[in-house]
Formats: structure tokens, sequence, C-alpha cells
């Protein structure tokens, strides 16, 4: 009787599972609806891949993504699943044909698109067969509230009405709290359990760099991964078409990728990219929603993206294969520039929201100290405890010294208040270098007691300021036309003088080399001859390269060189199907190397589950339980109140007790009533994740606020 390790085994190749896809997959077996959230790469296929060849009916997959229906049909068949595709890229003939197959019974799986899954005609068919599970992938596209909303997707409800003896697994890799909520609604899940893996995406390296010239900086990251797949996104066609010309002018591997391009020609150029063709695709973030090409190595935004959940959507088609990958943004305050014109296009809600997005991506590439996860993961509710996580500029560059910024601040605060908190950045600014501009004269604000007092800074470095006193609470920013406030925290700090520490310019740091590596020590040479092999095979069967292996599966046999199909069986991704079909072409490049230098089998080690190594959250809480303070805590270890307040929510979280301590109260800036309402929507909505309370109390308390107000409630429920 075969099981759920089996099939992990024997039809796909791998030997553990990642985490979450044993939870998911036992609970969709258990025929109970399941809403799984797990990152890009992280696994998600295979939730319902191995539950449709252990149920006896059929497996029905919805999707929007059309042009991916094709690829992933192709890779299964490579496993040995019978799986077809239904939709309108089949013509009339090949169309009846894949019906019939389903019809009699000789599909597992079965992809279809929302619209096709609607017509009479699809659910007829159904109707007749035996539909165990329904998997609604992509399963953002239901809610209002997430970035990608389609109509078609609300209508699958009748879908499960129809078939109510299937289990219904719904999919994504990008949903908030609020999304999560609205899928769950929708879908009408009676019993639903619910799964969010972590978003952290380990092996990106996550790097921003200033913007100086950007053509240069991208030909240094092509000339750094020379042969490697990857992919550069531009904010404008034109962007676009230009840079691609130039690239392709200096010999590199490229093609443009754009709404604006001829539907003929965008298929060719993003075919060619996924069949490793062409190495490298220039293209506005119309690119990637269709895209399964698990060897991405680099992805390089050339321009500032709009927000931070499209900037971690787009990162996210790097390293889907689990090897290093690297992310290159080029910031400049011209994008920002840039995007503020087309966002005083807009009006009312969606001018609000497009300069929340905006503050938050400007924040997060000003900012030269915070490792880089901690935003991205924060923007989905989820704490990044580590300290340092090795595989980010700011984590692996020697660190940009906070100074002691407190004059200019208490300048730039003061003036923002006595200029009435109706003016944005850009105004307070010119009144501080004393601009005899139209507006400032108009106003009358050349006769500020502020007026001309900030001539010990640049503009661009008065600005710099600004932004890095609205990220850490300061100021607040508001309204149609972004008019700057201060909060009760800049009320307190001038009042009492407290010092602010921050950056007052860029500094050039001293670099370290790339950050961790995820991937294990291998040939390079006979990789690059595996690759060759690999493409050769898939040209001839007219498939992309991964289909064959993926990299993962090549690097494992450059570094072991296994020589019989015992050894091969042992690489991560080679199942018995694979072996059969491909097994003796791999086995002869590799034993026709290894026997030219002298190389033998390695034996490769039973992988062995991860332990968690790092303590160092014990050793914070138990200090501060023996009596030391926060601040305290801070000073020793060099780093951040959010990281002192993130190990002991993880001390608590493993079951263990902390003192109660006057001194966490004292580090909220929220007033009695805020807390109250804290306590009240951790209650209603837990306080696992922050994201949500922070919805809930539209923005008034920052996130080390949040977290000083989920360990006081934490605290109190120890009792």
């Amino acid at each position: 009787m075969p099981t759920s390790a089996s099939i992990l085994k024997e039809t796909f190749g791998y030997d553990t599972f990642r985490p979450l896809q044993r939870e998911v997959i036992e609970n969709v077996m258990a025929r109970r609806d399941t809403l799984a959230v797990m990152p890009t790469g992280g696994g998600k296929s295979l939730c319902y891949q191995i539950p449709s060849l252990l149920f006896d009916g059929l497996t029905v997959v919805v999707s929007p993504l059309i042009s991916l229906m094709k690829d992933q049909v192709e890779q299964l068949r490579a496993f040995g699943v019978p799986a077809l595709f239904l939709n309108s890229s089949l013509g009339p003939q090949e169309y009846q044909e894949n019906m019939d197959y389903v019809k009699r019974g000789e599909v597992k799986l079965l992809y279809v698109a929302p619209e096709t899954l609607l017509t009479p005609r699809i659910l007829t068919l159904l109707a007749g067969l035996k539909v165990d599970c329904l998997t609604i992938d992509e399963a953002h596209c239901i809610s209002e509230w997430g970035h990608d909303f389609r109509p078609e997707y609300r209508q699958l409800v009748q879908v499960r009405k129809q078939f109510p003896q299937a289990v219904c697994l719904a999919l994504t890799a990008t949903a908030t709290a609020r999304v999560r909520q609205d899928i769950r609604s929708t879908l009408q899940f009676a019993t639903s359990n619910e799964f969010v893996a972590s978003f952290d995406r380990k092996n990106l390296f996550i790097e921003v760099l200033p913007k100086r010239d950007a053509t240069r900086q991208t030909m240094d990251m092509l000339e750094r991964y020379k042969d490697q797949s990857g992919i550069v996104y531009c904010f404008s066609r034109k962007q676009v078409d230009d840079l691609a010309s130039y690239l392709i002018s200096r010999g590199y591997s490229a093609r443009p990728y754009h709404a604006g391009l001829e539907d003929i020609e965008r298929k060719r150029n993003q075919e060619a990219f996924i069949r490793d063709d062409v190495q490298i695709i220039i293209a506005t973030i119309a690119f990637g929603m269709g895209i399964n090409k698990p060897n991405v190595r680099f992805v390089i935004h050339y321009d500032l993206p709009k927000s931070v959940e499209g900037y971690y959507q787009e990162i996210g088609r790097a390293g889907r294969d689990g090897l290093p990958a690297h992310c290159l943004l080029l910031y400049s305050y011209a994008d920002v520039a840039k995007l503020n014109y087309f966002i005083d296009q807009k009006e009312g809600e969606e001018r609000r929201v497009a300069i929340q997005h905006l503050n938050a991506i400007v924040g997060y590439a000003e900012d030269e100290t915070s490792c880089r996860r901690k935003p991205l993961l924060n923007y989905f509710g989820e704490s990044y405890a580590a300290d340092n996580c090795s595989n980010c500029d700011n984590c692996n560059s020697s660190p940009t010294p906070l100074t002691d910024v407190t004059i200019p601040a208490q300048k730039f605060l003061s003036c923002v208040k006595r200029a009435g908190e109706k003016f944005g950045a850009g105004h307070i600014t010119d009144i501080l270098l004393g601009s005899k501009n139209e507006k400032v004269l108009r106003w009358g604000h050349e006769k500020l007691s502020t007026y001309g007092i900030g001539g010990e800074l640049t503009q661009k470095q008065w600005m710099h300021l600004a932004r890095q006193l609205l990220s850490m609470g300061y100021l607040k920013q508001e309204g149609e036309y972004r008019t700057l406030g201060l909060t009760p925290k800049a009320l307190e700090a001038l009042r009492k003088r407290a010092p602010i520490m921050g950056v007052l310019q860029e500094a050039e740091r001293v670099k370290k080399k790339e950050g961790k590596k995820e991937g294990i020590e291998y040939n390079h040479a006979l990789f690059a001859i595996l690759r060759q092999k690999r493409k050769e095979m898939a040209d001839e069967a007219g498939v992309p390269p991964y289909v064959i292996f993926p990299d993962r599966t090549l690097t494992e046999m450059a570094a072991y060189y296994p020589q019989s199909t015992a050894g091969l069986l042992n690489i991560s991704g080679v199942g018995q199907v694979k072996l059969v079909q491909y097994g003796d072409a791999f086995l002869d490049v590799i034993r026709a190397y290894s026997e030219k230098h002298g190389l033998k089998e390695k034996r490769k080690e039973a992988p062995r589950e991860k332990s968690d190594s790092n303590r160092r959250y014990v050793i914070v809480a138990e200090a501060y339980n023996a009596g030391d303070t926060v601040d305290d805590l801070m000073r020793r270890y060099g780093v951040a109140v959010g990281t002192i307040l993130d190990h002991l929510s993880r001390y608590l979280a493993a079951g263990n007790a902390l003192r109660k301590d006057s001194d966490l109260q004292s580090l909220t800036s929220a007033t009695p009533d805020q807390q109250q309402a804290v306590f009240a929507a951790f209650n209603e909505l837990s306080s696992t994740y922050l994201k949500p309370i922070y919805d809930k109390m539209n923005g008034a308390l920052n996130y080390d606020d949040l977290k000083i107000l989920r360990l006081l409630y934490l605290i109190s429920q120890q009792e």
C-alpha cells in the first residue's frame, strides 16, 4: 500500500518533506478542507500531487496561470504521473482528446483555468466522475483585499457545492491575515485547517545598492553570474527595450519582455528563457507570474519597485530550486520622485494606499542597519527573531555606525510643529535651509524661528533624516498631500530632550563576501557537462531542461559521482520513472568523467533533521529574568529593541515564563486606551502575527510598540 512518504521517494525522488508539506498532505488525506500559505519555492505543488496518487478518483487543480499549465503537466508526465490540462490554448481536436482521456478515467490530475471549469461543458464532464480533491492554486485571487483579485475565482464556491464529497485545498504564496480570512469565508470552509509556513527564503542573498551607474552595475552582476539565468526588472517598457538592446549589442544572451510586445514575440522570448536558450530576461513586472523556472540565479531591480509586497513577489522568482540566488535592488531618490509623479495622478483611497506602499519600500531601501528580512517578513505578520541572517548586505557588512542625530532631529520636528503640521518633508527642508522659494514666502515661513537654522546638512541629508524619523515612529504622514505630523513619541522627545540615534548620510560600507551558501560543494566542470547533456535531451523531447532534472539534482550528481542505478536513486530528484527514462544517459556521462579524472563514488549521508542551534533567545531571556532591563540587553548585544523583544517573545512561545517588570510598560508610547484596544485585538485575532493588529489599529502604533504590548499581554496570560 503506497504512502505519501513512499510516493515522495519513489515517484518524485525526494527523501524528506519540506516544512508543513507532510502536515498539509495528511490533512487533505483526512478530507479536511485546508488553506496552505507557503512561499514561492516552498513545495506547494506536492501538497496536492501526492494526494492525487493516493486518492481513487480525480484531482482537479484550478489555476489562473495558463502559460504555466503545459510545463506543469510535462513535468508530471516525466515523473510518470498521468496529468492533462484544459484551457483556451488548446486547439479543438486536442481539447476533445483530453476530455476523452478524463472521461475514461485515465487521468489523475486535471489542470483547468477558472473560466474553463465554470463552463457547462466541463461541469457536465466532471459530474460523471469521482472528484476526490478540488485544489485552488493562487487562492489569493479570491480576495478583493489581495493584490491580484479575479472575479471568476469568487464563483468557485458554486463548484464546491456541485462536488460536496471533494476535499478542497486552497494554496497561495502571498496572503495576509485579512486575505486568508476572506479565502476561508468565500470558499465556505466549514472545518478549515490553516497552515502558514515561514516566508523566509533563506537561500536568497538580498542586497540594496545606491544607483550610481545602473547599466554598469547591472553588467557587473551579469559578469558575476556568467552563463546563469537571471531577470532584470525595469519600471517602464522603454527602459526594458533600451537596456535589452544595449546588452544584446554587448554580446549578452538577453531578450525583452513587456505587455507592449506582440503576443508572438513575447511568448517566443519567454519560451526561450524557460528552455535555457536565452540567459537573461529584461522585463516589466508583467513578467514572472506564469513562470516555473527553478534555476533563476539572480534578480535585479534596475528601478525601485512600487511596494514591499511587489518586491517580495519578484525576488521570489529567484532560487526556486533551493540553491543560492542573489537579489539586487538599485536605489536612487530619482526613482522615488518618478513614482511620486505617478502617485500624484491618483485620487482618494488609491492615492493614500500608493503613498503608504511607497513610504514602506523607501524606508526598506534606505535602512542601512536592520536585517533586510525583517520588514519583508513583517509584511506577512511574521517576526524574524535572529540577530543576524548572514545572508543580506546589512547583516553581512561592517555595520553602518549610528550617530547622535538628536539636534538635527529636534530641529526638523520643531519645524514641523511650527509650520502647523500641514506640509511635507520637502517644504520643511526648504524652511530649514532658508529657501526663498515662492511657497515658503507665500506662507510666511521665512518668519519662523526655524527658518535657515539647518545649513549644517544638505537637502539630501535632511530628506534622508525625515524618512528615518518616519520609520522610527517620530513622524506620521497623512492625507492626500503627504503632510507630516508629530506622534506622541516625537512630543515626548522634544519635551524630555531624549537622545535620538540615526544615520546622517550614506556610508560607504565595507562589504564582506556574499553570505552563507545553502548548496553543497560540487564539481563545476562535471556540472557544466551534465547541464549540456540535459539541454540536448530537453531539446530532443521538446520540454524545458528542468523537466528532465532540476539544477539541484545535477549538483548532487556532480558532488557524489554515482556509478550505479542504486547510487543514482540516492540523488535528490531521481525517482523510479526518471531513473528508467534518463538514468543510463547521465550515468554514462558521470562514469566517463570519473574514469578520466580518477574519481570514485562518494557516499551520500542520509538527511538529518535540522535542530534549533540558535539558543541566543534563551540566553537573553534568562538574563532578563535575572534582572537585566531591555536597555541593558540592547547595550550588551549591540542590537535594536525589536530584536530583544523578539527573543523574549520566542522564549514565552516555547512555554517558559518571564518576570513582570514596569520597565516594559515604560518603553511603549501607547496610551492606556490604545493598550486596551490592542489587548482586545489579541483576544480576537491572536497574538501570533502582528500585521493584523497593526491594520486593526490603522497604523497608530509602530511594530516596536506592538511587540512590547504583545509581551505585556503574554506575560499577563501566565497567571
